[in-house]
């Protein structure tokens, strides 16, 4: 029951209090991400983890003024592939056979299979899928914060087009996705932090078919 415990704990926390999250805990948070599932296994996103309060100041400005982005310990931006490529594939799928110690081409096949899906799809449908991706890491992320009660917010609201520019994202051929604020909570000044936590009721949230 220990995740399920840590989950009743975390919430969208609104208001932090500055204080540092440990390197140690933040490595364990961002292996989780890491080792999160992705299709194919491309993991076709990046994660950059800032710190500095400048550049904090700028995207909080970006970021619709929420005091998260400066009030936490460090914030972490997703960012996913802008698309899908040979070059990309290969060298995911040539890393996989190297640490594998597989015969080189082992996995051609199976490139060139994804290549014929993915390529006439059109590049919209590609970051559409990349971003996809990245929120299983996103995802794991938030469950790991809470398991080292590492409080973490789930931030969408930013525009994605500015923040891309600011990182210059667009040279390194990624889009923003999401944003993840890592910090601790504010007890005496977040209006959040008492609330009962409300979900659907099991039985409205999920559907047996048998």
């Amino acid at each position: 029951m220990g995740l399920l415990q840590d989950l009743n704990w975390r919430y969208a926390t609104k208001k932090m209090n500055g204080s540092k999250v440990s390197k140690e805990k933040l490595d364990y948070i961002l292996e989780a991400a890491r080792l999160a599932p992705s299709s194919s296994g491309l993991q076709p996103y990046q994660i950059f983890v800032i710190a500095n309060k400048e550049l904090l100041e700028e995207i909080k400005k970006i970021a619709y003024n929420q005091t998260q982005i400066t009030d936490c310990s460090h914030l972490l931006v997703f960012a996913a592939w802008n698309g899908y490529s040979d070059e990309r594939i290969s060298n995911v799928f040539n890393f996989i056979v190297k640490e594998r110690g597989l015969p080189p081409g082992t996995m051609d096949d199976y490139k060139k299979q994804l290549l014929d899906l993915y390529l006439p799809l059109g590049t919209d449908w590609q970051a559409q899928h990349a971003a996809k991706q990245s929120y299983i890491a996103f995802g794991m992320a938030i469950a790991a914060a809470a398991e080292q009660k590492v409080d973490a917010t789930p931030i969408e609201g930013f525009v994605n087009k500015d923040l891309d520019k600011l990182l210059d994202l667009d040279k390194l051929e990624l889009k923003s996705t999401v944003l993840l604020p890592l910090g601790y909570r504010d007890e005496q000044n977040d209006w959040l932090v008492k609330m009962k936590k409300v979900r659907q009721l099991p039985e409205q949230f999920i559907t047996y078919i048998e």
